[in-house]
């Protein structure tokens, strides 16, 4: 049976925030939009994985030549003190035209977006082709068992995106103003100094972890990494934390850490940088007689989808419902986009992001409807 159309995102997305859905509870956010989904026409298949629930929805063969996939997560954030909160986190209440509640942002809009206009869209005017939506409850914690389950099923199920959409928030101010066609490598360096501990009168008699540790650090932070690339800022280098737990002032400690978070574009890798960070380690134990271990998580590598006709098609669409032309970024921090272009090209767009994350997160209510539109033409334009 046909649904009645048009599906409201408005309503869907005060219906999904309803969900509390913290990562990683998937909190009835999967099961709703499963029951929507269904309801026109999609094949969904839940893929859990490590106590993370993920939904795959597809309408149409699998397979197709033109298979257009739209991804997101329903997971949210904790919400912190909800006593700061002006309204309930997962009340949905509308103020003066802002939908409030955790997730409004980041990123439950956006999925009940894409997803509203994925319904009319086969609905109305079913494609020569397959629509997907790959959702996640695993975005906002480790991932490792969110969009990757999802794309380790597709590959072993035969599944597959031909271009995918991101429905991330990517505009920082106004609505229409951004989209992402890449993003900044990210990894956490973990430096552990040990040495000879001793009395801090007698300097000469030990061997400081901690001077040898803010010895590297400062090699680290001389130079910048590089100046930008032709898609990308500068890499950053930030210290995050230099510790050693020494409560006694008198006493050189035995041991220490530091911890460095690397922000890089695509004049590096995760590999690249590792034997960077190893060579000054090794320069500093070598001169201070410290050892000095490394040990790196590298969360994503730097990626680029070059402009061409499929970022030019969605920056057309955002055009022609914004009256704003995007502008092609690769700023902030890492999305699920860094797992789905290695499956197929991949950009983001999304609403303004401005209160994700925040107390009193919220969206404004026309942005919701104004998504939809966006997705339903670069939708029409794709299968055109």
């Amino acid at each position: 049976m046909a649904m009645h159309l048009p599906v409201d995102p408005e309503k869907l997305t005060a219906d999904l925030i309803r969900c509390a859905s913290v990562t990683p509870e998937e909190g009835g956010a999967l099961v709703l939009l499963a029951g929507v989904l269904q309801a026109a026409g999609f094949a969904c298949t839940r893929v859990d994985r490590g106590g993370i629930a993920n939904l795959y929805a597809r309408w149409g063969v699998a397979g197709a030549n033109k298979s257009f996939g739209f991804n997101g997560h329903t997971d949210v954030v904790p919400v912190g003190d909800a006593a700061a909160w002006t309204q309930d986190p997962f009340g949905a209440a509308v103020v003066d035209g802002w939908m409030y509640g955790r997730g409004a942002t980041d990123m439950k809009s956006g999925v009940a977006a894409f997803a509203a206009a994925a319904v009319d869209f086969v609905q109305a005017t079913p494609p020569d082709g397959a629509v997907i939506l790959a959702i996640t409850g695993d975005e906002e914690a480790e991932a490792l068992d969110g969009t990757v389950a999802l794309l380790d099923w597709m590959a072993l199920n035969g599944e597959r995106m031909t271009h995918c959409l991101v429905g991330e928030p990517t505009c920082p101010n106004e609505m229409g103003e951004m989209m992402k066609i890449g993003r900044r490598g990210s990894m956490t360096c973990y430096f552990t100094a040990v040495g000879v501990q001793g009395h801090s009168a007698y300097p000469h008699r030990a061997k400081n972890p901690m001077s040898a540790l803010v010895a590297l650090m400062a090699r680290l932070e001389a130079e910048p990494l590089d100046q930008g690339t032709a898609h990308f800022d500068a890499s950053t280098l930030a210290i995050t934390t230099i510790d050693c737990g020494n409560k006694a002032t008198n006493v050189i400690p035995a041991r220490g850490t530091a911890t460095v978070n690397i922000r890089f574009n695509d004049a590096h890798s995760g590999a690249s940088l590792t034997a960077w960070l190893q060579g000054h380690a090794e320069a500093v134990q070598a001169m201070s007689g410290v050892v000095i271990s490394l040990r790196v998580t590298v969360s994503g590598e730097s990626f680029l989808t070059p402009p061409g006709e499929f970022s030019a098609l969605v920056a057309k669409a955002v055009q022609a419902e914004t009256g704003r032309v995007p502008a092609y970024s690769t700023s902030g921090g890492t999305s699920d986009a860094r797992f789905v272009k290695d499956h197929c090209p991949v950009v983001e767009f999304g609403l303004v992001g401005k209160t994700m994350h925040q107390v009193d997160e919220r969206v404004e209510v026309a942005q919701i409807h104004a998504l939809k539109a966006i997705y339903a033409r670069v939708l029409r334009e794709y299968f055109a």
